[in-house]
């Protein structure tokens, strides 16, 4: 290893952990290095090696050029909850909620669904970890119902994965658990999509899950929570897909278990390395990931990393259209000020609404038609539409764009070109 590792201490929903190792301290893979003091999740050394620096924002690590297969084990504890907690488990379908917090609820005989659907395209860990391993997702669900007092739980996967539906249907053993499949449609992922597809129950933006007597948790953070029960293993690594514009080719590669902390050029040029000139470096997916710098680095939320074609020009003025299930406005300003496009005006979606500081739609995946919206941004003098809006969305969008002679560019456009993903358009009947 020739580079050091810098551990973020915010890689939570909540407030950033307080280190408990200062610099020149040999820390060993697996042991404690943060706590939080309030809402937030364990951190530990993803490698064996000295603290070389503790900041506000992260603690760096130089590895040792040896590094052990084994781990700090966390400590014994009486119940799953408590194990979930000290090992540090977050939501790494990358919401990044404490799952310790999560998961302390009775449902009272409600559901736990495993979402395996991999809302996002171009990604495949998920998927690769159910056709590889489903045993272990499928452990930490049954861990999941046993912690929540769930009586029933759904495995929900998109159809057109064929492979991973099959083999986590034959890791089943308990008639209580049924995989259900899904469309391949954005954001199908979505926990109020998921509640109101398989319970047919549709929340209120402002409402969680539980709400239906349901948790929901991604098949990554199921398979975590197996090996902390299991194994009293914390979270120390990640699985990433990494996928574009490489000298290797546009198809994806998965790596699994990469250390926290990696920094996003290592995998980059595991992968094979750039391919001429490119646009941006995309950590997540297209439609809600973020243009990082090379030396980011992998967290326990990071689940994608893009390197994209260049962005095509466009000098003309671009109305936006924001939608609370894609990219928010300043990300839609991002690419409009890449493209070298002038911003216009700004609209959102009508199922748009605020929600604690930030946005939600009313029915995650179903638009009632975005025309209002268009015609107000045409209004305002724009002559090009960018778009951050949902598989729907964007099909109503298209209804009603061409006819007023408004080319329309998805956000996610110079990703899904990189690799000949098929763009987000109109929906076939």
């Amino acid at each position: 290893m020739d580079h050091t590792f810098k551990i973020p201490l915010q890689q939570h929903v909540g407030a950033p952990c307080t280190p408990v190792v200062g610099a020149g301290e040999r820390v060993k893979k697996g042991q404690l290095i943060a706590a939080p003091d309030k809402l937030g999740a364990n951190i530990h050394a993803s490698v064996s090696g000295v603290v070389t620096a503790v900041t506000g924002e992260y603690i760096e690590i130089e590895p040792d050029k040896e590094q052990p297969e084994d781990y700090v084990p966390i400590k014994e504890t009486s119940s799953i909850i408590e194990a979930i907690k000290e090992a540090g488990i977050v939501g790494m379908g990358g919401a990044g909620f404490p799952t310790h917090v999560k998961m302390d609820v009775d449902l009272q005989g409600g559901v736990v669904i495993a979402n395996g659907i991999e809302c996002e395209p171009l990604l495949n860990h998920n998927v690769r970890q159910m056709e590889n391993n489903p045993e272990t997702v499928y452990k930490g669900l049954k861990y999941a119902m046993k912690a929540t007092n769930a009586s029933r739980a759904y495995i929900a996967i998109k159809a057109k994965n064929k492979k991973a539906v099959e083999a986590m249907k034959s890791a089943i053993d308990d008639p209580r658990i049924e995989v259900r499949e899904m469309p391949d449609l954005y954001p199908m992922g979505e926990e109020r999509a998921l509640v109101r597809e398989i319970l047919g129950q549709l929340l209120r933006p402002d409402q969680l899950p539980s709400a239906a007597r349901a948790v929901i948790s991604n098949v990554e953070t199921l398979s975590r929570i197996c090996e902390a029960v299991e194994k009293r293993k914390p979270v120390i690594s990640k699985n990433v897909t990494v996928v574009g514009r490489l000298k290797s080719g546009r198809r994806a590669y998965v790596f699994f278990d990469v250390p926290i902390g990696t920094p996003v050029a290592e995998l980059i040029e595991r992968a094979g390395g750039f391919e001429g000139e490119i646009g941006e470096i995309i950590m997540g997916g297209p439609f809600t990931g973020k243009a990082v710098d090379l030396d980011c680095v992998v967290t326990k939320t990071t689940g994608g990393i893009i390197v994209t074609d260049p962005l095509p020009r466009e000098g003309r003025k671009a109305g936006l259209l924001v939608c609370g299930c894609g990219a928010n406005e300043a990300r839609l300003r991002e690419v409009a000020e890449k493209m070298g496009a002038c911003v216009a005006g700004v609209e959102r979606c009508k199922q748009v609404v605020d929600v604690k500081g930030g946005i939600k739609c009313e029915n995650p995946g179903n638009c009632p038609g975005q025309a209002e919206k268009i015609l107000k941004l045409k209004k305002m003098g724009a002559d090009v539409l960018i778009v951050g809006t949902c598989s729907d969305c964007t099909n109503t969008v298209m209804g009603v764009a061409p006819k007023l002679k408004m080319p329309v560019y998805h956000h996610t456009d110079h990703v899904l070109r990189t690799v000949g993903h098929p763009l987000v358009r109109r929906l076939k009947k």
